[in-house]
């Protein structure tokens, strides 16, 4: 009997992450960073929380374009800092002003969706779990990538973060076996 990853539990908005995005592969370049920030600002909190603050946040951050984020200053970061509708952290707040910089020279260098994926060769990961047991929390592969995003100025991307974000985007597929989402993002690879 096939039956959804436990992990999501029941409510309406984190069954439709888990069913309609995450696993899913992600080849934009602004949603990769999007979602990378998002899991940094997720660090010590529940994905619950960030799923339902996410609009807020698209509005807070002006739809995370990095061109336009790595220009602001500390008038900015007072401003979001008074944001109830966001996570108010100054560190993650700051360190997303440092990440959309360091996300335009790898833009400029290489691609920052060629990035990610060159670490794939193009092509997700196709795990085969059984059980949330099995799944880990971070990979060789996830400390690799975490190291070189932080050589390139990152920061909030812990590779127990970084794998996070892998799962999420698609470079791996770890939607259980037993969940009908697995095959489903499994033909999208």
């Amino acid at each position: 009997m096939e039956e959804r990853c436990s992990w999501c539990g029941d409510d309406p908005i984190y069954t439709d992450y888990h069913d309609h995005e995450w696993g899913v592969p992600e080849y934009d370049a602004r949603a990769l960073w999007e979602k990378l920030i998002l899991d940094g600002f997720q660090a010590g909190l529940s994905w619950i929380t960030i799923l339902k603050k996410r609009d807020n946040f698209r509005a807070a951050f002006d739809g995370f374009r990095p061109e336009v984020i790595a220009r602001w200053d500390e008038a900015d970061v007072t401003r979001l800092l008074g944001d109830p509708g966001i996570i108010r952290s100054r560190a993650k707040i700051e360190a997303t002003i440092g990440n959309a910089r360091a996300y335009l020279k790898i833009a400029e260098n290489e691609g920052f969706d060629q990035f990610f994926w060159r670490y794939m060769d193009g092509k997700p990961l196709q795990n085969r779990f059984r059980t949330l047991a099995e799944v880990p929390a971070s990979t060789p592969l996830s400390e690799q990538i975490s190291k070189d995003l932080k050589r390139q100025g990152f920061r909030f991307c812990g590779p127990v973060i970084t794998y996070a974000f892998m799962q999420a985007v698609g470079m791996v597929n770890d939607h259980l076996v037993t969940c009908p989402a697995h095959d489903r993002v499994a033909r999208l690879a």
